[in-house]
């Protein structure tokens, strides 16, 4: 049996003041911190260890991490960051207050844009300083690889390279993987890992900073799927 933990990050500062958040690297909020404390602290209820680590490039999710891993006396945990962990584009959206763009363009719409599965945002022009074509970290991607806005079947699409070519089978050789990353991004994991449909998974919540716990068979098939508690 194979062990995979997930930890959505804790609350971000744009997720209290309930902005569109997507690749803006903004910072955890006091509660964000305490949430990735609780998660740390569940994970020594449980008596979880692990092998290694990965997590996005966003500091929110890095900084979750390190929470954790000195809450379970293990900050010398090898942690691999990957730019495919991260949230996924919300395009033009990104910054602006879900409210009022609600009460701009409609509610309606405003729900598609977040909860549809297939519908991307509007997507930012080349020319939009949000747009992370310059960032260090996203140096050696195409153009066509750093997103200007993506549905989370874009999402989904991009997250699949990571985990068949590297998650899956470091997992299978039997080591203990922790993940803290971001609500579309595990999603997206989530979906994959049991098949799950595209209507089911648009439904399917991931609370900030609420482990999941993964058993999976020989045949990295999912056992049992548990958020856990302290």
């Amino acid at each position: 049996m194979y062990q995979l933990v997930l930890v959505r990050h804790g609350q971000s500062e744009w997720n209290a003041l309930n902005q569109f958040t997507g690749w803006a690297d903004v910072e955890l909020t006091e509660k964000g911190r305490q949430e990735a404390k609780e998660a740390g602290a569940i994970f020594k209820a449980h008596n979880l260890e692990f092998d290694l680590a990965y997590t996005s490039v966003l500091r929110r999710a890095i900084h979750t991490l390190d929470i954790i891993l000195g809450e379970i006396d293990q900050v010398w945990l090898p942690v691999h960051k990957r730019w495919r962990l991260n949230e996924r584009h919300y395009g033009a959206l990104q910054g602006f207050n879900k409210k009022k763009m609600a009460e701009e363009v409609g509610a309606e719409q405003v729900h598609i844009w977040r909860r549809s599965y297939a519908t991307p945002p509007p997507q930012l022009e080349t020319d939009d300083p949000r747009w992370q074509r310059s960032d260090a970290r996203y140096a050696e991607l195409s153009d066509e690889e750093v997103p200007r806005g993506e549905s989370l079947k874009d999402n989904v699409a991009r997250m699949e390279p990571f985990i068949t070519e590297e998650l899956l089978p470091m997992v299978k050789t039997g080591k203990r993987v922790l993940i803290s990353a971001h609500g579309n991004s595990l999603r997206s994991l989530v979906k994959y890992l049991d098949q799950m449909s595209d209507d089911d998974i648009v439904g399917f919540e991931i609370p900030t900073g609420k482990p999941i716990l993964y058993q999976l068979d020989e045949n990295l098939k999912p056992i049992s799927r548990e958020f856990l508690e302290a």
